[in-house]
């Protein structure tokens, strides 16, 4: 084989033009998909700092240990002045424990002593108390005391004090804002008690004010600091108290032994932590609490608790969905690009067919011209490669060079397959059989072969389509390629329709008077066949819209998320010393300007129902249903028929249960704390109330007990109304929210995906297009050139060929949507959009009915620009050129 160099410098300088062409797209094409999986784990990494930012005490891991016991030989208790030694020693066993990876990505850790809330007996509100101890690595939190002294020892040593003594006092500090909550001041006594009424003996020192109040130790008890409502149950408001190193010990003697717990808390660093390493820590967080101790051995072992794997469960699943979109979108952007890829080769070689037959004729053989050919398209496609990996380098840090060795290798096989295929077509010596049973045979092959190769593509899309229904995209190609494939079948069915419909415009324009319309019929009816032009722009414009309409259903699908979050346009969530005005409050709300809605409700996690024999918790509700239903009514959240069966009195419910647990002509049981069981008859199907999927809907007008907590208001002022009557309260705004949900990192980067990879695919058909174009223009405009010495005038021969490359452009302004369209019907059940949407079930398709006429548009632009740039590169053709006998 010998390889004959002038020839490839030749070929080179000739296309030079294409060749750069080839290497621009195969450059950008490379560094998008080489960036884009790396910024996809940039995302994923910022989303699970984001988790562990809003998780709080959540996303923290807890180690607790029993205190040993404390009975001296007296049998009485005996005061341990070493206690704040033997905590310290939990802390150190607890580090012992941890995986030392695993440890360097956590916070610090906080070491707290913690008693049992108990009742502050004012009699006013439902309030809590519970003394606490908090340090951190380095001592603190650091306070200053604002008045009084830090708690001190109450006795001196280890003294042993009876069991059925008084009870021991210990003291304690209150931070100013609980202290003038709660009227004390140093040298009072707290008067609280426990469930079974016994007093407790907690006398207030002096009270202080933190140095830091966003010191992370504070997170672990952040009472101690400011009152936190609803610890304790709905409508309660704890407090807290402040114990030291010197106090601890009386503590211990203030409760009976089980009643004061020793914990140590570790954070992970939001700052250090990867997605890679969450998951570690994830799975290291289950293992803990999977080896830790049971809960019923009375020993001093370490039992570990956490909720972190279940944050990190959430997120993973929030990344599994956001990296599934990814790769479908990233092996659409593919596919098209390696359309493209080939369209330009097949250009290539249309220019240089003259060249590879003439040195096939002169003895070149078929390996030489492939290799030649490869030397070529490697010196293209390779650099271009390889400054696309060094870009996606420089934009992401680093190149995911899988996803972009495709279109390297697209670009560097196209070329020499086509030209070596070209090379021996034209030099075979096949001839035509003249009998005519040979001849039908031939073509009933090729019709087979057709016909194999598309039951092949469109098994495998089928294929495709189940396994992403029944696996999920996972870590396979084939389910991420279902759209693609999908598109591609689709196309190729069209294309065997495409010469029937060519066909049919041609008889039709055979009967008209129009001879430009025969003429444009008759080419277009020549040219049908072709495949690659019809893919490229179908496949991409169907890809595209699938881009489109992903993005457009995510946006609304997150608008409709936070609405059912907030359930109003704004909510006021009361605080609990408030909340007998809650009434007067939304009154306020609704006389507001801007305002056309505002009821109040009482919102009850977790209540206990029996229900058919069976316990559940869901969420009870008590509204004035009329209100509520006129509220609904001016959301997008769906209409709640059913409520106006709540107004005709009696003890009736409306129920929602995910597990069918709940429904309706069900008797239910409400049971009651301090009172007798609420029964309630089911009448109907109650409407989903933010985030619970289990609710029951009751009217305020029944006699249930009712004490609203909870203000919804709607209308355009509805968010200036809530925050100017919020009082404390907490206000939660449905534009904040959504907001919020658009600019998470997943959800963000996804836009921006969507959008580009939409974008891009559009550039891939155009640009397809005019390589379509180029390569079959020749013969157009010679064709044309000598229907123009017939008399056909200039503007008409344009006419002429927009007419023949009409077609494909109307074949995918037309089938491309709506291809788009079948594909979301088809795929995007198994993409979870739910997962980043907030949603509780998948949100509905967004079909932008616009992108039709977008895409007709940019499609005829596309047509009429490749038009008149042919018109202006062959209004030279010489005469001589048109006439010659035996031209093309």
């Amino acid at each position: 084989m010998r390889l004959h160099w002038p020839s490839i410098r030749g070929r080179a300088r000739a296309d030079l033009g294409p060749l750069l062409l080839v290497a621009a797209a195969v450059l950008v094409i490379t560094a998008l998909t080489a960036s884009i999986p790396p910024l996809m784990r940039t995302t994923a990494d910022k989303a699970a700092r984001e988790a562990i930012r809003n998780a709080g005490p959540d996303a923290a891991v807890r180690a607790e240990a029993r205190w040993e016991d404390d009975y001296g030989p007296a049998g009485g208790r005996v005061r341990n002045s070493g206690l704040a030694a033997d905590v310290a020693d939990l802390r150190g066993r607890a580090d012992e424990a941890l995986d030392p990876g695993l440890r360097a990505i956590l916070l610090p850790p906080v070491t707290t002593v913690t008693a049992v809330t108990l009742n502050v007996t004012d009699g006013s509100v439902l309030r809590r108390f519970q003394v606490d101890w908090v340090q951190n690595a380095s001592g603190g939190p650091a306070v200053t005391w604002v008045a009084g002294h830090a708690p001190r020892a109450t006795a001196r040593g280890n003294v042993e004090i009876p069991l059925n003594g008084p009870k021991w006092e210990a003291q304690v500090g209150l931070s100013e804002v609980e202290a003038a909550a709660l009227h004390l001041e140093p040298g009072d006594h707290v008067a609280v008690e426990d469930d079974l009424r016994t007093p407790y003996n907690l006398l207030v020192s002096g009270v202080f004010r933190p140095a830091d109040p966003s010191d992370p130790a504070w997170q672990a008890a952040p009472w101690l600091v400011r009152p936190s409502a609803d610890l304790d149950g709905a409508g309660s408001t704890r407090f807290g108290g402040l114990l030291t190193g010197e106090s601890l010990p009386d503590a211990r003697l203030a409760f009976l032994p089980d009643q004061l717990r020793r914990s140590v808390w570790y954070r992970a660093d939001p700052d250090r932590l990867t997605w890679k390493s969450a998951q570690q820590l994830a799975t290291t967080a289950a293992a803990l609490k999977a080896t830790s101790a049971s809960s019923g051995v009375r020993d001093a072992s370490l039992k570990w608790e956490t909720r972190l794997d279940s944050v990190l469960r959430d997120v993973r699943d929030q990344v599994d969905a956001a990296t599934a979109q990814a790769s479908v979108l990233l092996l659409a952007v593919l596919a098209g690009a390696g359309l493209v890829l080939l369209l330009a080769a097949e250009l290539l070689v249309r220019r240089r067919a003259g060249a590879l037959t003439t040195a096939r004729q002169r003895g070149s053989g078929l390996p030489s011209i492939a290799a030649e050919l490869l030397i070529e398209s490697c010196a293209v496609a390779v650099p271009a490669a390889l400054l696309g990996i060094g870009l996606a380098v420089l934009i992401s840090g680093e190149a995911a060079v899988g996803w972009a060795a495709p279109i390297a290798l697209c670009a560097i096989v196209a070329g020499p397959a086509f030209g070596t295929l070209a090379a021996a077509r034209a030099t075979r010596d096949r001839r035509q059989p003249a009998n005519r049973s040979a001849r039908l045979w031939q073509q009933r092959t090729a019709t087979i072969r057709r016909a194999a190769m598309d039951v092949a593509i469109l098994t495998a899309a089928v294929g495709a389509v189940v396994s992403l229904h029944q696996r999920g995209v996972a870590d396979t190609l084939l389910p991420a390629s279902a759209p693609t494939l999908g598109a591609v079948a689709g196309t190729l069915l069209l294309l065997r329709l495409m010469p029937g419909g060519t066909g049919f415009a041609l008889r039709r324009a055979l009967r008209s008077r129009s001879r430009l319309a025969v003429f444009g019929a008759a080419r277009a009816a020549a040219t049908a066949t072709r495949a690659l032009p019809l893919l490229v722009l179908t496949c991409t414009t169907a890809l595209a819209g699938y881009a489109v309409t992903l993005d457009s259903t995510t946006a609304r699908g997150t608008a409709d998320g936070a609405w059912q979050s907030v359930g109003a346009d704004a909510r006021l969530d009361v605080d609990p010393d408030a909340r007998d005005s809650t009434a007067s409050v939304a009154a306020s709300i609704a006389s507001a300007p801007g305002v056309t809605h505002a009821v109040a409700a009482q919102m009850i996690q977790g209540v206990r129902v029996i229900a058919g024999n069976v316990a559940v918790n869901p969420s009870l509700v008590v509204v004035d249903a009329a209100a509520f239903r006129s509220l609904l009514a001016d959301t997008p959240l769906p209409d709640a028929p059913d409520l106006s069966l709540l107004s005709t009195g009696g003890m009736r419910a409306l129920v929602l249960s995910s597990d069918g647990s709940l429904r309706p002509g069900m008797t239910l049981s409400w049971l009651q704390e301090d009172a007798q069981p609420i029964t309630l008859t089911a009448v109907g199907t109650a409407p989903a109330i933010g985030t619970t999927t289990d609710v029951i809907v009751v009217d305020a007008s029944s006699g249930v007990p009712y004490q609203p907590d909870t203000v919804w208001a709607t209308g355009p002022g509805a968010a200036a109304a809530v925050h100017a009557f919020a009082s404390g309260g907490h206000v939660v705004v449905q534009a904040d929210v959504a907001g919020q949900r658009r600019g998470a990192a997943l959800n963000a980067g996804l836009a921006r995906l969507d959008r580009l990879t939409a974008g891009v695919l559009l550039l891939l058909g155009i640009l397809g297009f005019a390589l379509a174009g180029a390569a079959s223009a020749p013969s157009r405009w010679e064709t044309l050139a000598r229907l123009r010495t017939l008399g056909l005038r200039p503007r008409d021969t344009h006419r002429v060929a927009a007419g023949e490359l009409l077609p494909p452009i109307l074949a995918a302004a037309i089938c491309g949507p709506l291809l788009a369209m079948l594909l979301v019907a088809l795929t995007f059940g198994p993409l979870s959009l739910r997962t980043l949407t907030g949603q509780l079930t998948d949100p509905a398709a967004v079909v932008p009915w616009w992108l039709i006429a977008v895409t007709a548009v940019v499609l005829l632009g596309a047509l009429l620009a490749v038009v008149a740039g042919e018109a202006v590169v062959r209004r030279g053709l010489r005469l001589g050129e048109v006439l010659r006998v035996g031209s093309s």
